[in-house]
């Protein structure tokens, strides 16, 4: 069968949106110090009040929102591999599972030099449940991603809460994991510095996932860019286009009060925050990443955005291959085994170098792309993936 027809075609405006959240993603990870916080003693007061701007507006823009949406990527990239296989009258579930596995790999990579941080791994557990519902029918896939994103964990402990008082969430000690690593970064030896990070740091990353809802909303997210594949959503058609519009407004709309609620549910006792307060936490981060991705998707339909953000659907190809030499770049630059420029970076200095690092990815997906078809990482995976095949 020709490969034309028995592959989807690659809908630009994908690999664009994936650049822009790996982008999003790089310049909190910066402002955070990879989850280093040193920070400089003093400042000019002028530079204090800049900072704490650019703190406050870089998380309220991308903090939570940049990576729900490389989740919701992640299954619509579900979508276009089993369905590129169902073509073919294969079935991609199997070959999904082994791909997680090499998926782990590169999770331990990154997670080797980002202290107790890695998504990756999460998204290899997680991924589990695209396996499992590969099959269902479109309802049923867009009924458990809402189930889901409601966040059925953390209403089943305030409902339990509220019969049995004495109830609490279960004591993940995450608290005390991340110091141990933060001690050990400190420390400056390079070889603590990385085993430290694949077993105590990967362990702390994954239950604080799990204690601040991302767990749920990682699942929900994936079915529901599964269920975007399937609805062909993405695809620029004006029936597409008034659904991304409709989508804006609803969230939009959804978001401010939901924001509103969850910082006066913030204020209530520990077990309302750990619980209600986490749920409304996650649908207002949630609504308003519908923001961004629909608002990135209309624009994306002029030509003057499109010309602008060309670089971004490069960076996107490559998405894999960023996404982890920023972390090795950010372990050398802010950490006490590299140059450990952490204690003399602000909020300002450390966008400032977020924004270096992405310019100098861009430019480098550029040059690599000329002359291969995926990123370095991507090959690999990718070949990996299909070892044992043709």
């Amino acid at each position: 069968m020709n490969q034309s027809l028995t592959k989807t075609p690659r809908i630009e405006v994908v690999d664009a949106l994936r650049g822009f959240a790996v982008m999003a993603i790089i310049l909190v990870h910066n402002l955070e110090h990879f989850i280093f916080p040193v920070y400089p003693d003093q400042s000019p007061e002028w530079l204090n009040i800049l900072n704490q701007g650019i703190f406050h507006g870089v998380f309220a823009l991308f903090a939570g929102k940049a990576y729900a949406i490389f989740a919701l990527l992640f299954g619509f990239t579900f979508y276009i591999q089993s369905n590129n296989q169902r073509k073919q009258g294969k079935d991609f579930g199997y070959r999904f599972l082994w791909r997680l596995i090499l998926l782990a790999g590169f999770a331990t990579l990154n997670a080797a030099f980002f202290p107790a941080g890695d998504v990756l791994l999460l998204f290899v557990i997680v991924g589990i449940v695209l396996f499992l519902t590969r099959n269902w029918s479109d309802k049923m896939i867009l009924f458990a991603a809402i189930f889901l994103l409601l966040q059925p964990i953390e209403w089943y402990h305030y409902i339990a809460n509220l019969i049995k008082p004495a109830h609490q969430l279960p004591d993940l000690d995450v608290g005390a994991m991340y110091d141990e690593v933060a001690k050990v970064t400190k420390a400056g030896n390079f070889w603590d510095f990385i085993c430290c990070n694949v077993t105590l740091g990967q362990k702390a990353s994954f239950l604080w996932a799990v204690n601040a809802g991302r767990f749920m909303q990682t699942a929900g997210l994936f079915l529901l860019g599964f269920y975007i594949g399937r609805k062909q959503l993405f695809v620029t058609t004006e029936k597409n286009l008034c659904f991304w519009t409709k989508a804006l407004i609803i969230g939009a709309i959804s978001f401010a009060p939901l924001y509103a609620l969850k910082e006066v549910i913030m204020q209530n006792d520990t077990i309302i925050k750990q619980t209600v307060g986490t749920a409304f936490d996650m649908w207002q981060k949630l609504a308003f990443t519908f923001v961004l991705v629909s608002s990135f998707v209309l624009l994306y339909q002029r030509k003057a955005f499109n010309k602008r953000v060309s670089g971004l659907r490069f960076y996107g190809k490559m998405s894999l291959t960023n996404y982890i030499s920023q972390s090795i770049i950010g372990a050398i630059i802010y950490f006490p085994f590299g140059l450990y420029l952490a204690p003399y970076c602000g909020y300002t200095i450390s966008l400032l170098i977020g924004f270096v690092i992405f310019i100098l990815q861009v430019q480098f997906c550029k040059w690599w792309l000329k002359k291969h078809k995926q990123g370095p990482l991507e090959s690999i995976w990718h070949k990996w993936t299909w070892m044992g095949r043709k």
